[in-house]
């Protein structure tokens, strides 16, 4: 799963990477990205990319509960044509979600040891996510997304068994054209980063807290070795 990730950059860098046209979301670079917190997310609505701001953890329209959204962080991109909460919103529902590192957990000897996780000499990448909206009991809109996971390549093999699809600048094109409708399509976009284009390495434990949000967060550590 991928349930921590970094997006640190500054605005323009963001709204350059990915060719935004709009900002309705109030932007500020953050070091531990957590599950129900509002995230940064791009959609593409008319051929108009816009930078706004969702609830992290799907929500679908037919939920009669906020709370599905804790299980719906992520969505697996082998199920996706078969579980209803993601089927339908493939065809136009798709977004792209800003990232510059994340962090998944190996287990050691003495507990859980935090990775952070890049790509070689690139600062923002793209994550590919689906949203959804839900009107609560008040008639409140929530507009809610879940980060698409994937089998991990050999880098992340040694941390977690899945991975977050990573878009490289070509894919997002794709993942965002309004215009492609057809699952086939965009599920062939789905695929393991490849592994000699990322590096990762050991950071605090601190990162484990959603209360810590510095930039010690992303430093990387040395291990004791025993």
């Amino acid at each position: 799963m991928c349930g921590r990730f970094t997006l640190s950059a500054d605005i323009a860098d963001v709204m350059n990477t990915f060719s935004v046209d709009s900002k309705n979301y109030e932007y500020t670079p953050r070091y531990n990205i957590a599950p129900s917190q509002t995230i940064s997310v791009i959609t593409n609505y008319n051929g108009h990319r816009a930078l706004e701001g969702y609830r992290w953890g799907l929500v679908p329209r037919w939920a009669k509960d906020i709370k599905i959204g804790f299980k719906m962080i992520n969505a697996r991109a082998e199920t996706l044509k078969t579980k209803p909460a993601f089927r339908n919103l493939l065809s136009r529902n798709r977004v792209v979600i800003p990232a510059d590192r994340f962090y998944e957990w190996k287990q050691m000897s003495d507990g859980k040891q935090p990775y952070r996780f890049q790509l070689k000499g690139q600062g923002i990448y793209g994550f590919a996510g689906l949203c959804d909206e839900w009107i609560d009991p008040k008639g409140d809109m929530l507009r809610s997304c879940t980060i698409i996971t994937t089998r991990p390549n050999e880098l992340v093999q040694n941390v977690h068994d899945r991975m977050p699809v990573i878009l490289d600048n070509t894919s997002v094109n794709e993942w965002l054209d309004p215009e492609i409708t057809k699952a086939e399509h965009v599920l062939r976009l789905l695929q393991p980063y490849p592994t000699d284009s990322m590096i990762s390495y050991p950071v605090s434990k601190a990162v484990g807290n959603v209360r810590n949000t510095d930039a010690s967060l992303i430093e990387e550590i040395t291990l004791n070795s025993k």
